[in-house]
């Protein structure tokens, strides 16, 4: 959800040509897979374009090099990713809650089954991001 969060929050903006944006996995628990249909119906009920043929991909060291900046959800996604990508030596970790001056976790659709809390937690988190 994030990504197309994110990347409504550009185009709105006009500043798209600026920003490269992907999602990416920390597990390769849904690897492959597309948008969960809770997050697509979310999407969709905030008039959130997404891609209907995005597929999960995990995250890979190489990132860190591609990425000016990786953004987690959650410290469990944060601190799987730190197997992953061991050192942060330019800073450019950050979780996305951190942006909005409370720093803590995403609400997790996934347990707590409630996509709407999720998606107002990354469109908050997402605009103090874009400043």
């Amino acid at each position: 959800m994030a990504e197309f969060i994110l990347k409504a929050l550009v185009r709105s903006r006009g500043i798209e040509h600026l920003y490269h944006i992907e999602s990416a996995a920390v597990s390769t628990e849904e690897t492959g897979n597309p948008i969960y249909p809770p997050a697509k119906r979310s999407l969709s009920q905030h008039g959130v374009w997404f891609d209907p043929s995005k597929r999960a991909q995990q995250v890979t060291p190489e990132d860190y090099e591609r990425f000016d900046r990786i953004v987690c959800m959650d410290s469990s996604n944060l601190r799987l990713l730190r197997r992953i990508i061991p050192s942060d030596s330019e800073g450019k970790v950050h979780l996305l809650m951190s942006y909005t001056g409370a720093p803590r976790d995403v609400a997790d659709p996934w347990y707590k089954g409630d996509f709407e809390e999720a998606f107002q937690d990354i469109l908050a988190g997402c605009e103090a991001m874009l400043g």
